[in-house]
């Protein structure tokens, strides 16, 4: 651990930042703007800043209905500058480095900004390059992904036209941001074709890479089922590595029982691609990373192992919660009373159990609410069985839970966000 995270910094380090504050939130995303609002609503008189290059902020957890068309995809957009907190300062640029030892991070466009605490928060990137060619045919030749803002209404518009044929959907090695939008695409585009009667003349195939449908096994049987209805061919061990859109043929790494590989290729007419998702390199290259590059935090306290001035939150972390909008709701409680109990030299009250949620769209209507800690252990807010897919839960997916998004979560009131805090 470093030194009191508390304690100003030196006067060398000052003259070399053109900007110092008291916080500094590296990311804009679900877990950046949530928990500057949750920091600000604890502390207004902080100096505090978040580091955001993009002019746009989204809903992204609405992108898969959007897919199966039952949401409108500007509703999922809004203006950074409308969720940025009141009293925050926006650094409209891109943490480049973060010097630890010196408290400073140099961005983008080369400023230089000093902190006394930092936050992590900047999300995963989607690794497009590590699949040949798909970057080339997305958004045409049948190629999509609701994992990007303008290709999820592509999706639809494919749904919507296919009526035979062969449809693929793909989920790539873990760990990906939201782990259950992968079979929602297919179970959404199967339920559209079922109600419209072609569902017999197309050929569906869900190839994973992993070998489970789901993570978290008390969910398997239920969602199995779903996968039977729609007669979807399920293909464990299958990694997509290339696309060849204009010919329309997909290349899998195959793993069989022995461990061994051989690449396969497969005709689509539809290709619903999911990307390997990886950190921001800055992240590992300023020495904040594990092995794999993630944010290196106690998965408890969600305080960095080797900097006590350092916390994060979100996509970013190396911990083994499910990577949601949901986990970050709870994360960014957890990570303002503890900064703020760092900032004031007590001890950290606040614990992360791991909660994630991943509202499984299994039909038109019907959601299957999963929701659980680490290790797998379920955590239902509601006392409902929630392997029961419900109509509830479809209203709370499509009305509830972005309305708390945009109203709650980002403007720091903390609903359905109830942790573990220690009584002082």
């Amino acid at each position: 651990m470093t030194s009191d995270n508390s304690a100003e910094p030196s006067s060398a380090d000052s003259a070399a930042a053109s900007e110092q504050f008291d916080v500094v939130v590296i990311g804009g995303g679900s877990g950046g703007i949530s928990v500057s609002a949750s920091i600000l609503k604890r502390d207004s008189a902080l100096r505090l800043a978040i580091i955001e290059p993009s002019s746009k902020h989204c809903y992204q957890p609405a992108w898969t209905l959007v897919g199966g068309g039952a949401y409108d995809v500007a509703k999922t957009v809004k203006a950074t500058s409308e969720v940025i907190p009141q009293g925050a300062t926006w650094l409209q640029s891109a943490a480049k480095r973060v010097d630890a030892s010196a408290r400073q991070i140099e961005l983008e466009d080369g400023r230089v900004v000093g902190y006394q605490q930092l936050v992590v928060a900047p999300g995963l990137r989607l690794a497009w390059e590590k699949i040949d060619g798909v970057e080339e045919t997305l958004g045409k030749n049948g190629v999509t992904s609701n994992y990007r803002l303008d290709l999820a209404p592509y999706t639809w518009k494919l749904v919507q036209s296919l009526e035979n044929g062969t449809a693929i959907f793909t989920q790539p090695p873990m760990p990906i941001k939201c782990a259950g939008a992968p079979q929602k695409a297919l179970y959404l585009s199967c339920d559209y074709w079922r109600h419209q009667g072609v569902a017999s003349s197309i050929d569906v195939e869900f190839a994973l890479a992993g070998a489970a449908l789901f993570g978290v096994a008390d969910f398997v049987p239920t969602l199995q089922s779903y996968i039977e209805r729609y007669n979807a061919a399920l293909l464990f061990n299958q990694n997509l590595v290339a696309v060849d859109g204009p010919n329309q043929k997909a290349i899998f790494e195959v793993t069989n029982a022995a461990g061994e590989k051989e690449r396969v290729e497969k005709h689509f007419d539809m290709l619903h691609v999911v990307p390997p998702q990886v950190a921001p390199d800055f992240i590992k290259e300023s020495g904040l990373g594990n092995a794999a590059g993630w944010v290196d935090v106690d998965p408890d306290t969600l305080r960095h192992t080797q900097f006590d001035d350092i916390f994060a939150l979100g996509d970013c972390i190396g911990t083994s919660n499910a990577k949601t909008a949901a986990a970050a709701r709870k994360q960014s409680v957890v990570v303002a009373e503890n900064l703020l109990a760092a900032r004031n030299g007590t001890s950290l009250p606040a614990h992360y159990d791991g909660y994630g949620a991943c509202p499984l769209t299994v039909e038109r209507g019907k959601v299957v609410l999963a929701e659980f800690g680490y290790n797998g252990k379920l955590l239902p807010t509601f006392p409902l069985d929630p392997k029961v897919p419900r109509k509830l839960n479809w209203w709370m997916k499509t009305e509830l839970l972005p309305f708390i998004y945009w109203n709650g979560m980002l403007k720091g009131r903390e609903w359905l966000t109830r942790v573990k805090i220690d009584k002082k």
